[in-house]
């Protein structure tokens, strides 16, 4: 029963961490990161991502433009670049690794110490990009807000708010996160039933020593 759970630990782990790094790499290159709704033109909507600013009209389609200069963006999207890249390179290397630490896999069926380390490396891994993932799209979430709100600025100014991108942002850290967790705490139980099966053994062999040295003194 432990050995059936700790895989089925291991198993949904990793799926949550696959979906969650292919969802950071959706969002990494995804230009909703904010939208802006003009009200003097309706049918017209800015977006911005970390790569480009779109303007979809309703006639006319999406129209999208490449930033620049890496140096002149804000340093939110700076940052949110690099940790977004740190993001999806993590996982991939925790997915890879926890992947070789998986009971159900054949490949390294006896060396189950080393496939242990692995397992908990891949999960702390997937941890660190979850963490990775969730700072840029929190940081941006706060500077939208902050601005939103700023009374220094006229209310004409049209505001940015909140794009679909920093959704699919927060759930995907959150499934890294947890997927990192679980894999981890499969690999910290993974020795719990192996030593009570040796202790079980140990205390078998004692007793049959002491019953035929019972049987042998019996015998005499």
């Amino acid at each position: 029963m432990a050995l059936v759970l700790r895989v089925v630990m291991q198993l949904v782990g990793l799926l949550l961490s696959l979906l969650g790094w292919v969802l950071s790499i959706v969002t990494t290159y995804l230009p909703h990161w904010k939208n802006l709704n003009l009200e003097l033109n309706e049918m017209e909507n800015w977006t911005m991502g970390l790569w480009q600013a779109c303007v979809i009209q309703e006639e006319g389609g999406m129209e999208c433009k490449d930033f620049d200069s890496f140096l002149a963006l804000p340093a939110e999207l700076r940052v949110s670049r690099i940790l977004m890249f740190l993001s999806n390179g993590l996982g991939f290397l925790g997915l890879l690794l926890s992947g070789f630490g998986l009971d159900c896999l054949r490949i390294g069926e006896g060396l189950r110490e080393r496939k242990k380390r692995l397992l908990i490396l891949g999960g702390a891994l997937l941890w660190m990009a979850g963490a990775a993932a969730l700072v840029p799209v929190s940081w941006v979430a706060h500077v939208t807000v902050r601005e939103f709100w700023d009374e220094t600025i006229p209310e004409i100014v049209p505001r940015w708010e909140f794009g679909e991108a920093l959704f699919i942002g927060w759930f995907a850290g959150s499934a890294l996160l947890l997927g990192g967790c679980l894999l981890n705490g499969a690999a910290c139980s993974t020795q719990a039933p192996l030593a009570s099966g040796h202790y079980t053994v140990a205390e078998t062999q004692y007793l049959h020593q002491h019953l035929e040295m019972a049987n042998t003194h019996l015998t005499a």
